[in-house]
């Protein structure tokens, strides 16, 4: 794929060396000359100097034929602002934002930008999963679906650990795709499969379906 990174920070630059490694074509688009001149040494042509919210920059980048967009600056607004010009002046099909203030994150889902990623939630989301706690961990939103990919990890003291999955009232919106258990293989759940303490769940759910998938899960 064509992907154009705007922002050459830390997570810009390592971000454009995995995509590379992967054998995208990347440009990353960069407002600071030493930063540009960095990148260029370290990774050859793929920086260029320039405002990503600038319509004449990213015309340059050829952002036309780009089919990701990803924004990763150190400034909520840059990236919405480039997001937006991305998505509605060049019609990129998928735009992804680096979130820096998690309040931020309604606004720009509200907003149209595909996936949002926010450091602050992520680092959240993993202390959680080291203390007691039966909440959802979002793994991606698929805005244009309404739908979003959830993990929840069955607690030892959970009511539906033991029963089957046809016994669980789940939400008629969410599917169950993936169970990772404490010790063993992943695989792929049945309605016979029994759910057992330590198990992780990876499901799709809708987001006002989140709170009764919830519930099904840990049994209470």
């Amino acid at each position: 794929m064509y992907i154009i990174v705007i922002g050459g920070g830390k997570v810009g630059y390592f971000l454009a060396r995995a995509l590379l490694d992967e054998g995208h074509e990347i440009l990353v688009v960069e407002k600071s000359p030493a930063r540009t001149e960095f990148i260029s040494n370290e990774l050859g042509s793929v920086c260029v100097r320039g405002d990503g919210c600038e319509v004449s920059t990213l015309t340059d980048a050829g952002t036309g034929r780009a089919e990701m967009f990803i924004a990763v600056t150190g400034e909520d607004e840059d990236n919405l602002v480039a997001c937006q010009v991305a998505k509605h002046k060049f019609n990129v099909p998928r735009t992804v934002a680096r979130i820096n203030n998690p309040k931020n994150e309604a606004i720009f889902k509200e907003l149209g930008i595909d996936v949002t990623v926010s450091s602050t939630n992520i680092i959240m989301e993993s202390i959680q999963e080291e203390v007691p706690t039966h909440s959802l961990t979002h793994l991606l939103d698929i805005r244009d679906k309404g739908l979003e990919i959830v993990e929840l990890k069955i607690p030892a003291d959970a009511k539906t650990v033991g029963k089957e999955i046809r016994e669980l009232s789940l939400p008629p919106e969410s599917r169950l795709f993936l169970i990772i258990p404490g010790q063993g293989k992943p695989r792929v759940p049945t309605a016979s499969t029994v759910i057992q303490a330590e198990d992780q769940i990876i499901a799709i759910t809708t987001p006002e379906s989140e709170e009764a998938l919830r519930t099904a899960l840990r049994g209470s």
